[in-house]
């Protein structure tokens, strides 16, 4: 059994791209910089330089879920959008500024970072595609990121199986391989195969054609650009 077998249905629009994208999602997920962050030998310098820029990307998360809310076609669709929002601004982003005070590094100084090259290009990628496309292209560019944030933390976790000792990456493994982040990613998944469902008619093993290739080309760049983010970071030493 692999690590998200539980996180989204084997029959479902993610696992069916996941399997699509292979090359590229294995690229992101074992990238070099998770594989350090799990040995726990990844410089220092690397991951202040991922915290930073994951500051300011939360930031454009939070306005893909704005944007999402306009793309929705059903009070369901907003209200869910609406709690995504919510959750960045409320939560999540508090506690990433929580996180970051441990390695020194605090907002306003965070706030103030330019935006790399790769940041931007990975936000802003997901903004044109929910702009361009619809409420399904907009959540199949997020999905690399919402599902395999979750994937990465609970395979570490569980090839470590409890050794992660003074690892200074514990705290962020432990965070995405936790139940609560699992939830986020279930939710994830149960909301492409909604949203599929609803605009065409059709479960996830039975669209293909313009539309389905349409939908690899946009997670295959996702997982891409996923990857770069991770690269940006490790360039860093």
């Amino acid at each position: 059994m692999t690590p998200q077998d539980d996180l989204a249905p084997s029959d479902g629009l993610f696992s069916r791209l996941r399997a699509a994208a292979a090359d590229e999602w294995v690229a992101y997920a074992k990238h070099p910089f998770v594989a350090r962050l799990a040995a726990g030998d990844l410089p220092k310098a690397c991951f202040r330089r991922y915290l930073g820029q994951d500051y300011l990307f939360l930031i454009h998360f939070a306005r893909a879920y704005a944007l999402a809310a306009y793309k929705g076609e059903t009070l369901e669709d907003i209200r869910q959008a609406a709690e995504g929002m919510k959750a960045i601004l409320d939560v999540e982003i508090g506690l990433h500024i929580e996180f970051c005070a441990g390695w020194g590094m605090d907002e306003a100084e965070m706030a103030a970072l330019p935006e790399a090259a790769e940041t931007m290009a990975y936000t802003r990628y997901v903004l044109e595609r929910g702009l361009a496309g619809d409420l399904l292209d907009l959540h199949v560019a997020l999905a690399p990121c919402i599902l395999g944030y979750a994937e990465i933390g609970r395979r570490i976790a569980r090839e470590k199986a409890g050794a992660l000792g003074d690892n200074p990456y514990r705290a962020w493994i432990e965070m995405y391989a936790g139940e609560d982040y699992a939830e986020v990613a279930r939710a994830e998944a149960e909301q492409l195969d909604r949203i599929l469902l609803r605009r065409t008619g059709l479960a996830a093993q039975e669209i293909d054609g313009a539309r389905w290739e349409s939908l690899v080309t946009t997670f295959r760049e996702a997982c891409r650009l996923e990857a770069a983010f991770w690269q940006m970071g490790l360039d860093t030493a």
